[in-house]
């Protein structure tokens, strides 16, 4: 085998073990659930038990799927939760025949829950774009503020809502259908458009985006309003699932959300991952939570796994990234050895 030939097949090599890399969340889903199965055969007794998971992952899938096109464009968004929760409050006050009752059509309901996040995420585009708020500063306030806000709009569960605006969320065959058709049409506006393109490029380097002629500050804007409408979303989904709107509504999803994305191969520095990888995060984290439940877990050592699954999220990402330095460093040796 010539020198050439050697050079090639090594490159061929690492392009291969990069792929590997960006799409590790599904060899980590096959073998964990493998291990959940032979440990609590339960989680896997029949097709019902698939479609529990699934179910139950849809509301957080939104949420994770709104953080991971944030991290993307290389910001991030605390908020995601409390929008979440926020938008499901409000929006069932206003659709609760028990409440406010302002409006009954589940459509128009739907289109005002999604309006509220986006115009929360709106605010927090222009909060960073424009005015040129920290990230971190920005989205932790309006974390703070919304869920003051929730609880001050209603700290008793609100009932009497539209049977067809929960349904949405209450059948698990529109939910989940909504869930995975919506990741694949922002993975392919992530991967094909030139408005995905431009949001990878501003992550990647802000500065070079805006030198080829990408307006950064209203990709922001627009990144943090995708991230609202997709929050909101994950609001209604949830609202479906249990059918009403408790006070706690969307707390503690701000951070399964981030483990989801990072599991999925998402960078925390913008600009890499694919958001179809936070999709195999979520269903990770998703398997975890129906093995806990399952095996009656106490409730405050879930909080204790929920916390080890982030560490152990920001161990891969860690890795992951080493690993990708690591190659990239050994591929250009051989390129200019060969020259």
């Amino acid at each position: 085998m010539s020198t050439v030939d050697a050079i090639r097949r090594s490159v061929d090599i690492d392009e291969f073990l990069l792929r590997m890399l960006e799409n590790m969340i599904w060899p980590i889903l096959l073998l964990m659930s493998l291990a959940i199965w032979l440990v609590v055969p339960r989680t896997f007794t029949n097709l019902r038990s698939f479609e529990f998971i699934l179910h139950g992952s849809v509301g957080l899938g939104f949420v994770a799927l709104a953080e991971a096109v944030c991290l993307i464009s290389g910001h991030f968004d605390l908020s995601v939760g409390s929008i979440a929760g926020f938008s499901a409050m409000l929006a069932g006050l206003i659709v609760s025949a028990n409440k406010w009752a302002l409006v009954s059509d589940p459509f128009v309901g739907v289109l005002v829950i999604l309006s509220i996040g986006l115009a929360v995420g709106l605010v927090n585009g222009v909060m960073v774009g424009k005015v040129g708020i920290n990230p971190f500063l920005q989205t932790l306030a309006f974390l703070i503020i919304l869920q003051g806000a929730k609880l001050s709009l209603s700290t008793i569960t609100v009932t009497g809502l539209p049977e067809g605006y929960v349904e949405i969320g209450n059948s698990a065959e529109i939910s989940v259908g909504l869930l995975v058709l919506t990741f694949v049409l922002v993975g392919l506006v992530m991967k094909y458009t030139s408005f995905g393109q431009a949001i990878y490029a501003v992550g990647s380097d802000k500065e070079a985006a805006r030198a080829v002629g990408i307006n950064t500050e209203r990709m922001i804007i627009a990144v943090y309003g995708i991230s609202g409408v997709l929050s909101a979303a994950g609001g209604l989904m949830l609202t479906g699932f249990i059918s009403v709107v408790p006070p706690t509504i969307g707390d503690e999803l701000v951070f399964p959300a981030f483990a989801a994305a990072v599991i999925g191969g998402v960078s925390l520095f913008g600009g890499r991952g694919k958001v179809t990888g936070a999709l195999g995060g979520v269903l990770l984290l998703g398997v975890i939570q129906a093995a806990l439940n399952i095996s009656g877990t106490p409730p405050e050592q879930v909080t204790l796994v929920n916390g080890l699954v982030l560490l152990g999220a920001i161990l891969v990402y860690s890795s992951r990234r080493r690993l990708r330095e690591r190659i990239l460093s050994q591929q250009v040796e051989p390129r200019d050895y060969g020259r």
